[in-house]
């Protein structure tokens, strides 16, 4: 089974929205878009433990907060799923439930005319439509969700007033023993809370035993038993014991107890398996200090990655049932290997996986037809996979870490090569550092993109904007006629720079002032790696001379090798503005005009949540 369309409405930050999903899905959008909002919406429609929690849904879970509708009625949060890959067991259990799905026009096929036709074409499969609803209760001053199935729909004139004004409305209950036939699994990103590793209904402990097989209940009344029937027992400490007589000696005056010494005793405890479900927890030993401690007290990563272990397990006792395993931001303090091998699992390992991330080392492991986009249009929310005719596998695969990071950014901007990397970002900084009106790169959430020469910047216009980027060039001057489709390509930008010169070089001794230059020399001329081919003693070098000699001395140090190096503390020497190079300079800041007219600009890492309307500890 997988999910493959979600709709929602007034839930969280979302109004109104739709979400489509392939086998393996990567979420990407821009901060506050709505993805952890997308992943709590599924696990409403789909998470069987979801509905343990009290209340199910609160007034911060509303959109916009508003609970109630226009004249006083009330206002619902609806999330729609629409499963399909069913397993053969599925079908059997939901036979009276599905629809028959057309999956290229993401439609049921009984909502078209002469459907039946059509019932056995190309594409055509069967479908299981679910709904969660939830809403505010009047009576009981409380707030109430549940899930249904969303197929067949019940006549209304067929139900009673009180079955129309019930919260499905007369459709049948999906219930958890339904969900868990589903498979559906959420890792979430900051899992850590008193309930992850304990044995409390609906737990990943708890769901662990309830998969393994029967003997849940005799466990719970062993354990109760073991706990009275210590030996030695605890009533026979010497301490106790004196007062254990004391007691029996004064009570007998007052009432009528039983014969013997056991008519007064100390237990271990006098626990229900409720209070075992509160207070038994996971004890892990991990080196160098291999002692054994409670979960909570390991490093943040290793709770991470103990939480994903539990719900591989999860996975693998459910068989041949196909998991649907939602993670959110797995790469929470885990090293870049561990997130790699933890992301190779899912996508490997589970029927479908939906994932949401800030890491390239997670989102290089998904191909580009895997990628879909969350987007906004003022109240209007979708979700939609990439337009792949414009990304070419093979250039995707070769540039993977670089689209993986391109993919988390507002925008694109494609340079050439690595110093102009380099001197593009250091740019960047210094305008950070001498005008109040201006925002880094970093911060409006630009990408630099090396494409590698000056030929291949038109290239990877229309591809970024097939991912729904604004996407900026720039380029040197060319020593001969351009390929045949850069011009077209080149329209794709929203701006497009070509520099009067050939070489980044010339740009920047030309267009930075004489006495930064001679600062910048007097600074390198210092360094072990300083070009020898390429002497300057300052006494000896006239301002006139200082322009070409700059320009060896930065062509010799360009490149990886020397990083930020040379062409960076060029930069770094210039003291206001205008001591920048213009070509750069002003480049940057029309695209920083153009990020910060963009109303969707956001300088922070949270979800679109109202206030106080964070996910309760676990």
């Amino acid at each position: 089974m997988r999910v493959r369309k979600l709709e929602i409405e007034n839930f969280r930050g979302i109004t109104e929205g739709r979400v489509v999903f392939q086998q393996h899905t990567l979420l990407v959008g821009g901060n506050n878009i709505g993805k952890s909002t997308v992943c709590e919406a599924l696990e409403l429609v789909l998470g069987p433990e979801r509905l343990y929690r009290r209340p199910v849904i609160d007034e911060h879970d509303f959109s916009h907060g508003d609970y109630f509708g226009d004249e006083g009625g009330l206002r619902e949060i609806r999330v729609r799923a629409v499963l399909t890959d069913l397993s053969d067991e599925q079908l059997r259990r939901f036979f009276q439930h599905v629809r028959r799905w057309d999956d290229e026009a993401l439609s049921f096929i009984d909502e078209e005319p002469d459907s039946l036709q059509s019932a056995d074409g190309d594409g055509i499969v069967w479908a299981l439509p679910v709904i969660f609803i939830g809403r505010y209760d009047r009576e009981e001053d409380d707030f109430i969700g549940d899930t249904f199935f969303d197929h067949p729909l019940p006549e209304l004139d067929e139900l009673d007033e009180d079955e129309r004004a019930s919260l499905g409305a007369g459709r049948a209950q999906f219930s958890r023993v339904h969900k868990r036939l589903c498979g559906f699994i959420f890792l979430r990103a900051l899992r850590t809370g008193s309930r992850a590793l304990s044995l409390q209904r609906g737990s990943l402990l708890d769901t662990i035993l309830r998969l393994s097989g029967e003997g849940a209940a005799e466990m719970w009344r062993d354990a109760l038993g073991a706990l009275q029937d210590l030996d030695p027992a605890i009533g026979e400490i010497e301490q106790l014991k004196v007062i254990r007589e004391n007691i029996r000696t004064r009570l007998g005056k007052f009432v009528n107890l039983a014969p013997g010494e056991d008519s007064a005793a100390f237990f271990a405890s006098d626990l229900t398996r409720e209070h075992l479900r509160e207070v038994v927890r996971l004890f892990v030993a991990t080196q160098p200090s291999n002692h054994s401690v409670p979960f909570a007290k390991q490093g943040t990563g290793s709770i991470n990655l103990l939480v994903f272990a539990l719900l591989t397990i999860i996975a693998d006792l459910k068989e041949d049932q196909s998991v649907v395993f939602v993670m959110e931001e797995p790469e929470i303090a885990l090293p870049p290997h561990t997130q790699r091998r933890v992301t190779k699992y899912v996508v490997q390992q589970m029927g479908q996986s939906i994932v949401t991330s800030h890491s390239p080392y997670v989102i290089e492991q998904f191909d580009p037809e895997n990628v879909v986009i969350l987007s906004r249009d003022g109240n209007a929310f979708s979700g939609a996979p990439i337009d792949t005719a414009s990304v070419k596998p093979k250039t995707y695969r070769t540039q993977r870490r670089q689209f993986a990071e391109a993919i988390l950014s507002r925008a694109v901007f494609v340079l050439e090569g690595q110093t102009e990397m380099v001197a593009v970002h250091a740019v960047s900084s210094a305008l950070e550092r001498f005008r109040n009106d201006y925002s880094h790169i970093d911060l409006t959430g630009v990408t630099l993109f090396n494409a590698g020469n000056d030929r291949e910047v038109p290239r990877y216009a229309p591809i970024f904007k097939a991912l729904g980027k604004r996407v900026y060039g720039m380029r040197d001057k060319l020593n001969a006629p351009d390929a045949a489709d850069a011009t077209e390509n080149i329209k794709s930008f929203d701006e497009f720079w070509e520099s009067p010169e050939t070489g980044i070089e010339q740009i920047l001794v030309k267009q930075i002032p004489t006495r930064v230059l001679r600062r910048f020399l007097d600074e390198v001329v210092q360094r072990d790696d300083y070009p020898s081919s390429h002497p300057y003693v300052a006494e000896q070098v006239a301002d006139d001379d200082l322009s070409a000699l700059a320009a060896k001395v930065l062509k010799a140090r360009k490149g990886d090798a020397f990083g930020f190096g040379y062409t960076g503390t060029l930069i770094e020497q210039c003291q206001s503005d205008a001591e920048l190079p213009a070509f750069i300079r002003d480049a940057l800041l029309t695209i920083n005009e153009q990020l910060h007219e963009d109303p969707e600009l956001v300088l922070d890492d949270g979800e679109s949540t109202l206030p106080g309307a964070a996910e309760p500890e676990e």
